[in-house]
């Protein structure tokens, strides 16, 4: 396996370094500190999501500029839309600073959002919480199928490849699905309150990883040297 580039080596340790306290904090049975702590509300790891999820939407919007000065006015809508989304996932992380800035949630989230913060993921619909459903296990296995998935598929089937590149969607290399996978085996064996924070933060790490270098350079350039 090739040497990691210099921003996979800071990322991949902010990651490992990640699962690592969590694994330290389940064995030594330091539950309740993990909860009001590590992986609290508004919490160092919370914030890192949110934080990199931000970065992220910089790093695809740079990218579709790019993509605009080439001409390519398709992928240059699909990057953006990309960007856009997020840096939406960024500001529903942390609420839209809500909580920082102390505005109070209007009518609608009062009565709808089950923590009464102005967020779509906390939205309660009839008797389903989005966060347990749209958000939950229906986003966690799309994402697992971009990040395990496609990095195998990707250069065994034409059809994947030439759909991945049509769509203008940065390919993960097989270092992600590594990680990727490594973190949710990790995360389904301790049984800590608030872990999906540090799942999460993991996968954060990862889709800036994938942005900056994507497997498909022949669609993007990469950002820093391999």
């Amino acid at each position: 396996m090739k040497r990691l580039n210099a921003a996979d080596q800071l990322l991949f340790g902010l990651a490992f370094a990640s699962l690592l306290f969590t694994l330290l904090y389940y064995l030594v049975g330091f539950v309740q500190e993990f909860h009001d702590g590590f992986a609290q509300e508004d919490g160092p790891i919370e914030w890192s999501t949110a934080i990199f999820l931000f970065v992220s939407s910089l790093v695809l919007a740079r990218r579709s500029i790019t993509q605009a000065r080439d001409g390519a006015w398709v992928a240059t809508l699909l990057v953006g839309l990309y960007a856009f989304l997020f840096f939406f996932a960024s500001g529903e992380e942390i609420s839209w600073g809500q909580r920082v800035f102390g505005w109070e949630s209007n009518e609608f989230f009062a009565q709808n959002n089950y923590q009464n913060e102005t967020n779509l993921h906390n939205l309660v619909v009839g008797e389903q919480q989005l966060a347990k459903t749209l958000f939950g296990s229906v986003l966690t296995t799309v994402l697992l199928l971009y990040l395990v998935a496609l990095p195998l598929m990707y250069n065994r089937f034409n059809w994947v490849k030439s759909f991945a590149d049509t769509l203008a969607i940065p390919v993960p290399g097989l270092r992600h699905a590594a990680l990727a996978f490594g973190a949710s085996i990790l995360i389904a064996l301790v049984d800590l309150p608030r872990k999906w924070e540090v799942y999460e933060f993991v996968f954060s790490v990862i889709a800036l990883s994938i942005f900056i270098a994507p497997t498909n350079s022949n669609r993007f350039e990469p950002l820093v040297d391999e």
